[in-house]
């Protein structure tokens, strides 16, 4: 008798990257079928699509990098905007967790990265906190060019107007002496 599980199986397979056994594949009952006529389109698809090989790419980056430091997602965001922090519980553990776009394009995996960054270099071990900020941006540009991944000029300039907001935050917050690699930001 065939079950319901027994009919989710090769869909589950596939979707984890398992060949079908044999006794999984289920052949439907032969029926006669008209011959298809193929049809040009007649509406091109609307919208951006990340190409195949480069959304492989990210999705591998993405697993490599929460694996190698062992830190969680919490929410994946639709904004170009992220959140690094820990949850320490009661029995002492730790967890390591950010909020983050879903790297789909360069920007989007530069601030995944960024993020990584933060728990890569220390949470918040590194003070001021705007010279955190500057290591977990260096962190996430020198991760890019060693996978290969394009930096652009859009990545460059984000990077640019993110160190400058630490900086004049930490100007605010009265602080005395800046960090020497923060000093191209001030001002």
């Amino acid at each position: 008798m065939l079950t319901l599980w027994d009919l989710i199986r090769p869909m589950r397979d596939a979707l984890l990257g398992a060949p079908p056994k044999q006794a999984d594949v289920v052949s439907p009952p032969r029926r006669r079928v008209k011959q298809a006529v193929a049809v040009a389109p007649t509406k091109k698809p609307s919208g951006r699509k990340v190409r195949p090989k480069a959304a492989e790419k990210y999705a591998e980056v993405t697993r490599l990098m929460l694996h190698r430091y062992e830190v969680r997602v919490k929410r994946w965001r639709n904004s170009m905007s992220g959140l690094a922090f820990l949850v320490q519980y009661r029995d002492g553990t730790v967890a390591r967790l950010i909020e983050s776009p879903r790297p789909k394009s360069p920007m989007s995996v530069a601030i995944f990265l960024h993020e990584i960054g933060h728990h890569a270099i220390g949470l918040g071990i590194h003070k001021p906190r705007c010279l955190e900020e500057y290591l977990a941006w260096k962190f996430s540009l020198e991760t890019m060019e060693q996978l290969g991944l394009p930096v652009t000029d859009r990545v460059r300039r984000r990077v640019d107007r993110s160190l400058r907001y630490a900086v004049r935050k930490a100007r605010r917050r009265g602080i005395k002496t800046l960090p020497s690699e923060l000093m191209p930001y001030d001002g």
